[in-house]
């Protein structure tokens, strides 16, 4: 093969490269906003309550304690007695399992208990929400394949705040050694939770950190793409609460890769 055939093969396999990976982040971003804005999405969250101890009204009418967009004046009662959280509708009572996939439909809402050791609150989804209404998408930094890097994860399990850490992860970006230490959100979860800040949150990206998913890490060196970092639920609504960013997470680098602030 010919000098020249062979830098024309090699400029071909290049732009391959570059265009697999281009479209693979394009590919990523609409299915970041597809589950954004699907039915029961983030976007769809249009209140939180608390529950006091004992009855806790809520319908439509004003005279609720928890006051909702839709369904009927006195839709029903949430008691909490202790740790224990039941619902009334219709005449007939039932427990309510918080923090799991236990809905309660109002007229056109669904509604979830969330909450453990007495702090208990009721979340409202509505596929009507202003929120998802208003909507204009996100804005992105361009993506670059130097925030795509190799990295390394060491167990060594702790607690960070009232989250399971199993250990964290080594990488180098922008002539810089960095660690990140991961999050369980759930027991067992099959994927970690990265919650880091770096100097460009607060001017160009979300002031509360952003997040980055990662499978379990194996032994061995896995990819890291911060073309991936994306906003927590709290940036689209305020009807959610969102971990920040521990100490240890807080890079000293600009990360000038994946998802901007909302709204900038």
């Amino acid at each position: 093969m010919g000098r020249t055939a062979m830098l024309i093969l090699l400029a071909g396999r290049v732009l391959l490269a570059a265009t697999s990976f281009e479209a693979e982040i394009a590919a990523w971003r609409l299915a970041r906003e597809a589950a954004l804005t699907a039915d029961g999405g983030w976007l769809t969250v249009a209140g939180r309550f608390w529950l006091h101890q004992g009855d806790n009204h809520f319908g439509r009418a004003a005279s609720n304690d928890i006051v909702l967009p839709d369904g009927p004046p006195h839709a029903g009662i949430f008691t909490l007695y202790g740790n224990q959280v039941t619902v009334k509708t219709e005449g007939v009572t039932r427990a309510v399992r918080p923090n799991s996939a236990d809905e309660l439909r109002v007229g056109r809402l669904s509604l979830f208990v969330l909450g453990a050791e007495g702090s208990y609150s009721v979340r409202v989804k509505d596929p009507e929400s202003r929120i998802r209404r208003d909507f204009h998408g996100i804005e992105y930094y361009p993506a670059r394949e130097e925030y795509r890097v190799t990295a390394q994860f060491f167990p060594a399990p702790r607690r960070i705040a009232d989250s399971v850490c199993p250990g964290y992860v080594v990488f180098h970006l922008l002539g810089r050694e960095l660690r990140l230490y991961p999050i369980m959100e759930q027991p067992n979860a099959k994927v970690l939770l990265l919650v880091f800040s770096d100097p460009t949150s607060g001017r160009e990206t979300y002031g509360g950190g952003r997040f980055l998913d990662i499978e379990l890490p194996h032994e061995g060196p896995f990819v890291l793409d911060f073309n991936k970092a994306y906003n927590p639920p709290c940036a689209f609504t305020p009807f959610v609460s969102c971990p920040l960013p521990p100490r240890q997470n807080r890079l000293p680098v600009r990360i000038e890769a994946g998802e901007k602030k909302y709204g900038h």
